[in-house]
């Protein structure tokens, strides 16, 4: 069974589906137009009983003997005999059919051939030796004894060509072309090799790329900034960042980001938490919220308690500066998951959980909600439409184009805004295109899955 990205994913290939199909089609067309057209025509010959004499009564024609003439008519010996008299090229055996026509004691012949024309003269010059093969037949009878034939219809046929049919080629070609589609379509989906650039996610989700970093292998080790010096360029990515998300949003002096991604390991924790630290450092009062509650990693990266937080709040257990907790960054404190729910996504759609986000909007400059991926969990996009806006994190060269469209439309079936996106784990030799001067060594991926 396609799986929900599989679907999404044909979807927005619709239009190369549809024009494979035409293009099948006009395949089909051309395909017709170059086959030699065949046309057909038809002579027909009315055979009459004997009229009879006293002495010898009049005699019907039985079924059995229209049936012998009738293949007798279009037999070998006739339409070879036609094809002389004619003085033509023989008329091929396969190109003529004969018969009678209905319960009547008419005869019927017909030929194909790549000319009108030709066909209506072959036709009427069968009729013609039949006529002649039946008479010298009965020569010997009375006159009386003899059946007697005419030629009703000496060859007439439609001006419109019986071969090719065009709509089997037709048909043939646009079910060809929609096939070819739908293979190509799948074929594109299996290969597609993530964003790569920052024009790429720029045009997957239509608004602007607020940063790039790039991959560094020494993260899975020291992940935070705290870890790293003022010069540092994966401090500097994140500093830029933090300068485009202030600009984004100037219209509310206290804002609340949700940080997302498509789908899980695109790094959007270790942005969150970066993110948090740089806009601590800048003399903001930061708060970093852990939104995603099936798998909370913001304790951890702090070294903070992670049993009291978030949801402890929404039950009543404990009030919010009871679980807020400071960090070692002046200005930052976490609140971190508490007991894991059986239910994140319908505990984060409370009462409780918008009066908690509004209370800490109250508090601090920023709000930081780190949220699930979109994709997996309806989590994301609840807290997404509770923040001001998101910041979507896509992992460079592993976050696919039509993963990336997906997390935007799920967005927009909220109703919540999409700020900007931030291309993560770049690598070196794309550095340039990005234009902030990293030279970081690309290395292996992090043994350690980052979200």
């Amino acid at each position: 069974m396609p799986t929900p990205t599989t679907r999404r994913s044909l979807g927005s290939r619709w239009i190369l589906v549809v024009v494979l199909g035409v293009l099948g089609a006009v395949a089909g067309q051309l395909l017709v137009s170059g086959i030699t057209p065949r046309y057909e025509a038809s002579a027909e010959v009315l055979v009459e009983p004997p009229v009879g004499t006293e002495e010898v009564p009049a005699r019907t024609l039985s079924a059995r003997t229209l049936e012998s003439y009738g293949r007798i008519l279009g037999g070998p010996a006739l339409v070879g005999r036609a094809g002389e008299a004619l003085g033509s090229t023989p008329i091929p055996r396969d190109d003529v059919t004969s018969g009678v026509v209905g319960d009547s004691t008419i005869l019927k012949v017909t030929v194909r051939d790549d000319s009108l024309a030709d066909a209506r003269e072959a036709a009427g010059q069968v009729a013609e030796e039949f006529t002649t093969w039946l008479a010298t037949k009965q020569e010997d009878l009375d006159a009386a004894q003899r059946e007697t034939t005419l030629v009703i219809d000496p060859g007439s046929g439609s001006a419109s060509p019986v071969e090719p049919t065009r709509w089997p080629y037709l048909l043939g070609g646009l079910l060809a072309g929609l096939l070819i589609g739908l293979a190509v379509a799948r074929w594109r989906q299996s290969t597609d090799r993530g964003i790569a650039t920052t024009d790429d996610l720029e045009a997957a989700t239509g608004s602007p790329v607020l940063g790039a970093i790039a991959h560094d292998r020494a993260a899975h080790d020291s992940p935070l900034l705290t870890s790293l010096s003022p010069q540092h360029p994966r401090a500097e990515a994140v500093r830029i960042l933090r300068t485009n998300l202030q600009f984004v949003d100037v219209d509310h002096d206290r804002t609340v980001v949700a940080v997302t991604s498509a789908v899980e390991a695109e790094g959007k924790t270790t942005t969150a938490c970066n993110l948090a630290i740089a806009l601590a450092q800048s003399g903001l009062r930061v708060a970093l919220v852990e939104g995603d509650l099936r798998r909370p990693q913001l304790a951890e990266s702090f070294g903070l308690e992670s049993t009291v937080g978030l949801t402890t709040v929404l039950v009543g257990r404990v009030n919010l500066d009871e679980a807020m907790q400071e960090t070692e960054v002046p200005g930052l404190d976490v609140l971190a998951s508490g007991a894991r729910p059986p239910n994140p996504a319908e505990i984060v759609q409370t009462g409780a959980m918008e009066r908690l986000v509004a209370d800490l909007r109250q508090r601090y400059d920023v709000v930081l909600i780190d949220a699930p991926p979109l994709l997996p969990v309806a989590d994301a996009a609840i807290l997404s439409l509770l923040a001001d806006g998101a910041l979507l994190v896509v992992r460079h060269g592993r976050t696919g184009h039509d993963q990336v469209r997906a997390a935007v439309d799920r967005l927009d079936t909220v109703g919540a805004k999409l700020f900007g996106s931030v291309l993560s784990m770049t690598p070196r030799r794309a550095a340039g295109r990005y234009g902030y001067g990293y030279e970081y060594d690309q290395g292996k991926s992090s043994r350690r899955r980052r979200r």
